[in-house]
């Protein structure tokens, strides 16, 4: 695990420890404590020792300057904003690392920086196949990262709805700031019909299936370690990373349309393009967490008023002030609506109408998911990839060669 990994993990480790704490959670803050010790001394990790100081010292000097931060006595939009930013800043820091490594490979030389794995997160069609391995016993070697975080995130769905679109996803971060730049200029909504708005987001779907596809029918599991062992899954991040930035003349139309399209409608590559939010929509179902309205305390029930700021909040445009449990596939566990309820106890994210947990505890939850099972695996010597540098720097010589 390199340096900008560690340093990430044990902030947010320790990040959750603190939230437990200012809780009241005492027993849980101890019992977190001890595991990230006891995950040390297992790991035998000077690179991750030196991070758990340094974020220890970043946090203390982030209670000093901004308690409320630290405290969690912060707004559910400022709360789950910043989380998301801080994420985002780490991924920004992730690629930085990734592209110094893979340029100094590309020149012939060692890297001073090591490769970050996490950046396997973004081969979803591999981590599906080593997943399908994995059910028939077959463990890749290359890139395990991909599939621990496929299945952290299919897990975040099952557990928290869509928390990881609304807590976590990087693209739904940047989608959100580039609406907001057009609406500077466009002001108007520019909202698609109802007709036209339901075929939309089926598409979403249709991509799903076809990765379904080419993970589950396309490759016959015989075939899975031939692939697995080759040239081209060895390079696949490299393969990656190529496409986006040298992509060809259809490629730059296709991106085009997306930013059109995000810049048209507010969250709209989620609601139309995201073949995870149509996977993690459809596990949200199975999810016991859902936006749910306590009709006893809502305004519209107990006093008789109008009232639809929750509706009014939602991205998705989900009818949220007329339904008892928001079952949609659109939601993603954002808590905008619970943000904007006038009345406390009327809108909550929970079980139950009157067993809600707060804001603090969602992204608590999403944390522990994003960062404590990857944890594991790495403890379980199933993060690093085993690729060593002078392949990597062989194959990366005649990347446009390699094929699959």
């Amino acid at each position: 695990m390199t340096i900008t990994e560690s340093l990430t993990l044990m902030l947010a480790l320790l990040y959750g420890a603190s939230q437990l704490w200012w809780a009241g959670k005492h027993y849980g803050f101890v019992a977190t404590l001890g595991s990230i010790a006891v995950a040390l001394a297992i790991a035998a990790s000077s690179t991750l020792l030196i991070a758990t100081l340094v974020a220890a010292v970043g946090l203390s000097l982030v209670y000093w300057r901004k308690p409320a931060w630290i405290t969690g006595e912060v707004r559910i939009n400022q709360l789950r904003d910043g989380f998301q930013h801080l994420l985002f800043l780490a991924l920004l820091l992730v690629a930085l690392q990734y592209t110094i490594n893979t340029l100094m490979l590309k020149a012939g030389m060692t890297p001073w920086l090591a490769r970050p794995n996490v950046v396997d997160a973004f081969l979803p069609i591999a981590g599906g196949i080593e997943l399908k391995g994995i059910s028939a016993g077959i463990w890749d070697q290359n890139h395990p990262a991909a599939a621990v975080m496929l299945a952290v995130v299919l897990l975040t769905g099952l557990i928290c709805k869509r928390a990881f679109c609304g807590w976590a996803c990087p693209i739904g971060l940047v989608g959100d700031k580039l609406y907001r730049l057009r609406k500077r200029l466009i002001k108007e909504e520019l909202m698609p019909p109802a007709w036209l708005d339901w075929p939309l987001r089926m598409v979403k779907y249709l991509l799903l299936a076809a990765f379904i596809y080419l993970v589950c029918f396309s490759m016959p599991t015989m075939a899975i370690p031939g692939y697995l062992n080759g040239n081209y899954h060895k390079i696949a991040d490299v393969k990656m990373a190529l496409f986006f930035i040298t992509p060809g003349l259809v490629t730059l139309a296709a991106f085009a349309l997306i930013l059109l399209i995000v810049a048209w409608r507010r969250q709209g590559f989620c609601r139309y393009l995201c073949p995870y939010g149509a996977i993690l929509g459809l596990l949200s179902f199975a999810s016991p967490l859902k936006i749910r309205r306590n009709r006893e305390h809502c305004l519209i029930e107990s006093r008789g008023m109008k009232c639809d700021k929750c509706t009014r909040a939602c991205p998705a445009n989900i009818i949220v002030h007329t339904k008892t449990t928001v079952r949609s596939d659109e939601c993603q566990a954002c808590m905008r609506c619970v943000a904007a309820c006038p009345k406390k106890q009327a809108l909550g994210f929970g079980i139950s109408s009157n067993r809600s947990i707060s804001a603090r505890s969602v992204m608590l939850l999403t944390l522990t998911l994003l960062f404590v099972l990857p944890f594991a695996a790495y403890l379980a010597g199933y993060w690093d990839s085993q690729t060593p540098e002078m392949i990597r720097m062989q194959l990366i010589q005649m990347v446009n060669r390699i094929g699959h």
